[in-house]
């Protein structure tokens, strides 16, 4: 009987459909499987300990059940579920790459031929999926469900509106600055107002009054009370007092009463268009502001980084099971979200560029995941 012959050298060729294999696909469903199971986990651990914590206010305030579920919680899971994104891709990275690997799965890859290199492909088109996913429901979706759950929150919680604001100054036209000492909502009315006119550099136009109120059956309408407007011509000054003037000024006062977390209220055309016109106006107070905008770009692009450290670090099988590596999956996806708000502050007290600030940390772990990615089973 004639024995077979074996060809120890022989390269497994996967089966393909266009760019991916069947392998890619089997990897991209375990990755985007897993993801999606810790966020159910997680987001329903979260649920629970929020609706325990709140659930006092909410009775004492006599919240219905149908804001409770539809205009805050139903707003709450997307928007958790997408703030902690970076955890749960690290999450999902780490636990289902060390089963393959302690299953040897990882090394039959290798045997057959893959390198890490080729390897990483289907962990990254899931990385890009989840990236572009993210992006879109932080920059136009979440928004819009925020500002159901805010109000809810303001209403049924604690109150997050701004009810006066000091030391206003911003551009209400070119060459038009108007300034107020202090505004009160409730009666939406500001004191001690100036409007100075400008002509190049030189000031034509200086009007004081003891108030001003806007008029809320009509946009940009307000009413000035006891008025001096000086009127300069060169040499010559004339000088006019009144006590009432009815006049359309290009300011309102959602311009400079900001809502806590009115930031996250705004799409991401939203905010653009609200910083440029901030910004036009001198109006000063939007740092925070520029930072959700350049966040909602940098925490969708963590997650190419965070799956290169995972997959690096995962991929070697070792003894002790996955438990030390979703240890350290853990503690790099909470230093992260940590360091991100860390950073974030510096952008808001400090001198730092909110741009940079937000980008730090990825520019930071992108060194980390390169370093893994080095050291990683070749």
């Amino acid at each position: 009987m004639r024995k077979p012959r074996w060809n120890i050298g022989l390269k497994v060729k996967l089966p393909s459909f266009g760019f991916l294999k069947l392998l890619d696909w089997y990897i991209i469903k375990k990755f985007l499987g897993t993801y999606v199971f810790a966020i159910v986990l997680i987001i329903s651990i979260a649920v629970v300990f929020d609706f325990n914590e709140k659930m006092d206010r909410f009775m004492s305030h006599d919240a219905p059940w149908s804001a409770i579920i539809f205009d805050y919680y139903l707003n709450f899971i997307p928007y958790f579920a997408n703030l902690f994104s970076p955890l749960f891709v690290f999450i999902a990275v780490i636990f289902f790459t060390s089963k393959l690997a302690e299953n040897s799965e990882i090394i039959a890859m290798f045997s057959a031929g893959m390198s890490f290199k080729r390897l990483l492909r289907p962990y990254m088109i899931s990385a890009a999926v989840i990236a572009c996913v993210t992006f879109c429901l932080g920059a136009y979706v979440i928004p819009k469900g925020s500002v159901a759950r805010i109000n809810f929150e303001d209403k049924y919680y604690k109150p997050r509106k701004a009810n006066s604001a000091h030391n206003v100054q911003l551009e209400v036209d070119t060459g038009v600055i108007a300034y107020i000492d202090r505004f009160e909502n409730y009666s939406k009315t500001g004191y001690r107002f100036s409007l100075d006119k400008f002509d190049g550099k030189q000031l034509v136009s200086h009007l004081t009054a003891r108030s001003i109120t806007y008029d809320t059956t009509s946009t940009h309408r307000w009413t000035i009370k006891n008025y001096m407007i000086r009127q300069m011509d060169g040499m010559r000054e004339t000088i006019v007092h009144g006590d009432r003037l009815d006049t359309m000024l290009l300011m309102e006062p959602a311009d400079f009463l900001i809502m806590k977390k009115q930031q996250e209220m705004m799409t991401n055309p939203e905010l653009r268009e609200y910083i440029a016109r901030q910004r036009q106006r001198g109006f000063a107070n939007i740092k925070e502001f520029e930072i959700e905008y350049h966040k909602r770009i940098a925490m969708s692009f963590a997650s190419f980084i965070l799956t290169l450290i995972g997959a690096s670090l995962s991929s070697r099988k070792r003894k002790g099971g996955m438990g030390l590596y979703l240890g350290i999956g853990l503690a790099l996806s909470f230093s992260y979200i940590l360091f991100q708000t860390i950073a974030s502050t510096f952008a808001v007290n400090g001198n730092v560029p909110p741009v940079v600030a937000v980008w730090i940390p990825n520019i930071l772990y992108a060194f980390v995941a390169f370093y893994l990615y080095r050291k990683a089973p070749r």
